[in-house]
Formats: C-alpha cells, sequence, structure tokens
C-alpha cells in the first residue's frame, strides 16, 4: 500500500485522496499567535513624534521566527523591507565616502567605497528575487520560483569578485603611480563611518534574516559586517600616511582586496551548497526523531530536504502495521506531517509515503524497487 502526501496550492481536492492544505496555511492548523511583546501590530502608531517614526522604521512588526516563517507572504515582505532600507543606509555611507575620496586620493578609501557600494548594490538582485518568490507555482514552475533567490546569491558573489579586482587594480595603479593622500582627518572619518553604517545594516539584515528564514539575507547581512570590519583597516592606511608611511595606503587596499576574497569563497561556497541542495545532517536527524515518536509509525527512512529560497520541502518514507485500514494509515501519515511543520517552521511541504512492514514475505512489497537509481 502507498500513500503520498504533498501539498496542492490549488485549493481543491486530489484524487488520491490525499489531503489538500491552502498556501495561505500550509501548516492547515488554525494558530493563534501571541505577539512575543504583548501588543498589537498598531502599537508602533500610538506612540507620536520623531520617536515613534524612528521606532517604526526600525522595528515596524513584531514577529518572531517562527510566525514569520509561517506565512510566506510575510517573510517575502519582511525580506523586502530590510533590503529597502538597508539599500538605502549603504548608499548614503558609499556616497559619504566617495566625497571624501575624491579630496585625499586614498586608495584605500577608494577601495572600501567601491566595496560598499557594490554591497548595496546586491540588495537589488536579492529584492527582485523576493518579489519573485511572491508568485504562486504554476504547471511550469512545479516548485515555485524559490530558487530565484539562491540564483540572485550566485550573482551577488560575482559582484563581490568584481569588486576586488577594481580594488588589486587600483592598489597597483596606486603603487606604480605614487600620489600622496590629502586631507588624512578625513579619511579616518570615512572609514569610521564606514563601519558604523555597515555595522548598523549587518545587524539588521541578520536579524530580520533569521527571522524569516532567509539563508541568502543572512549571508548578505553577515558580508556588510565584514565590509565594516575591512573599513577600519581603512584607518591603518590613513595612519600610516600621516606618519609619512605613504605606500601603506596602497598595501592596506591590497588587504582590503584579500579580504574580499575571503568574502567570495565564503559566499560562493554557501550559494554552491544551496546550488546542490544540501541541507544540514542534524535537521535530517531531527526529522527522523520526530517521526519516529509518532504513534503508529515503526520505522522512518529515505528522508530529504531541500532549500528553495527561504523554504524548505522534503519527503521521507514512514513504514507502519500492514494490516491497518487506508484510513488510518493516512492518519498517521498526517500526524507525522503536523508534528513536523510545527517543529520546523521554514517547512512548506513534506511528502509522506506509507510503506507497510514486510510482515509477510511471500508479497513482493517495492516491485518498482529497480527503476530506483543506487548510491
Amino acid at each position: 500500500m502507498h500513500h503520498k502526501q504533498g501539498h496542492d496550492h490549488s485549493g481543491s481536492s486530489r484524487s488520491d485522496g490525499a489531503e489538500v492544505h491552502p498556501a495561505e496555511n500550509p501548516h492547515n492548523h488554525i494558530h493563534d499567535y501571541d505577539d512575543p511583546h504583548g501588543h498589537s501590530h498598531d502599537q508602533g502608531y500610538e506612540k507620536s513624534g520623531l520617536w515613534s517614526w524612528l521606532s517604526h522604521l526600525f522595528q515596524p512588526h513584531s514577529h518572531d521566527h517562527s510566525t514569520a516563517a509561517l506565512d510566506p507572504a510575510l517573510a517575502n515582505e519582511r525580506g523586502i523591507w530590510a533590503l529597502k532600507i538597508s539599500l538605502v543606509a549603504l548608499l548614503v555611507t558609499a556616497i559619504f565616502q566617495a566625497g571624501i575620496v575624491a579630496i585625499s586620493s586614498s586608495v584605500a578609501l577608494l577601495a572600501d567605497t567601491l566595496h560598499n557600494f557594490s554591497d548595496a548594490l546586491t540588495a537589488i538582485p536579492l529584492w527582485l528575487a523576493f518579489s519573485l518568490a511572491r508568485r504562486a507555482a504554476n504547471r511550469r514552475y512545479t516548485y515555485g520560483y524559490g530558487r530565484a533567490e539562491d540564483l540572485a546569491g550566485g550573482l551577488i558573489v560575482l559582484m563581490i569578485f568584481g569588486s576586488a579586482v577594481v580594488v588589486f587594480y587600483e592598489s597597483i595603479q596606486k603603487i606604480i603611480h605614487h600620489q600622496a593622500v590629502t586631507n588624512v582627518g578625513w579619511v579616518a572619518a570615512a572609514a569610521v563611518i564606514g563601519f558604523i553604517g555597515n555595522e548598523l545594516v549587518a545587524i539588521f539584515r541578520i536579524r530580520v534574516g533569521r527571522e524569516i528564514g532567509s539563508a541568502a539575507l543572512i549571508a548578505d547581512g553577515l558580508h556588510a559586517r565584514t565590509d565594516g570590519l575591512t573599513s577600519l583597516g581603512v584607518l591603518a592606511g590613513a595612519a600610516g600616511g600621516w606618519l609619512g608611511f605613504p605606500l601603506t595606503d596602497p598595501i592596506v587596499g591590497f588587504v582590503i582586496g584579500f579580504a574580499i576574497l575571503i568574502i567570495v569563497w565564503g559566499a560562493a561556497r554557501e550559494m554552491w551548497l544551496r546550488m546542490m541542495d544540501a541541507t544540514d545532517p542534524a535537521l535530517v536527524e531531527q526529522i527522523e526523531r520526530i517521526a519516529r515518536g509518532v504513534d503508529g509509525v515503526m520505522d522512518v527512512s529515505d528522508v530529504t530536504l531541500r532549500w528553495l529560497g527561504h523554504r524548505q520541502r522534503g519527503k521521507l518514507h514512514v513504514t507502519v502495521d500492514c494490516q491497518l485500514p487506508t484510513v488510518e494509515s493516512h492518519r498517521i501519515a498526517e500526524n507525522v506531517r503536523h508534528e513536523l511543520f510545527h517543529a520546523l517552521p521554514a517547512l512548506v511541504e513534506m511528502t509522506v509515503h506509507i510503506d507497510p512492514c514486510e510482515c509477510d514475505k511471500s508479497i513482493e512489497y517495492h516491485p518498482t524497487a529497480h527503476h530506483m537509481s543506487s548510491d
């Protein structure tokens, strides 16, 4: 007996008897989520003046990770909102630094400024990916458009690598055609502003990324944090120039360039894992443990799990008593799904394949097994 459970966003019944769960609530349960801070969504407007505006700007809603992850529309909305705010913040930081570059001729500050511009622009493809993820799955894109977020991550990696190439080129040119750094005080101020701007953006992106379960947004936040640290490296270049060591500036430019390459390596590795559908083995073990704890489940096998953007989809096999009627096997499968949906907030689809226990040796329980590829 086979029983396959999956999600269908059409909102209608399926011919095989499996239940269909509406796209608006993939868990098909009614939950009354309390605000973690004990107030309604409109609290931000109860205050008045500048403090109210700032409070709403940096924390317009108070949803925990589970609540945001359970609502795909909310997750995408929060992701786009975070990208808008961080894009503006980084552009303002980079424009200020660009003005200082024009009056100082600091290649280290130029490197940091270019990197900050690049980091700001990485929000655009990710923004488009979040917008595309709003579209419903269809007959051609049966898994939806979540993979666009991972593709945007790949583009971000290329953009970061491009900024590293420019940094190395400008540093070499500065060594060949030496030009003294002027307005050292302004260079130092720009470096500090670069660090503060990037760190604030990093905290913001990481917080929202964790809230909605977006690895791409978290990675972009960590990227901004590393950019902030490289901004502090510009201080070393400015200090060296002020102390009479002009080569300090291009040398620091090279150091920043290598730091960018380290970022590229880490980001490229994460995107490779995503595109290859890699997942945390501990998460697979958690799924197996939860499924085995459901009443009626005799064994669990063949667990697969993949990320599509910031949503998870997977399947697994559970073994049940072969003497159970179909409706009882169906109930067990639904209980497994119920427990997994509660344990994994980002999970939007889990297909449960029912296997009967092989207690009768005269029956061939898996006649199609020879069609399966072997590892």
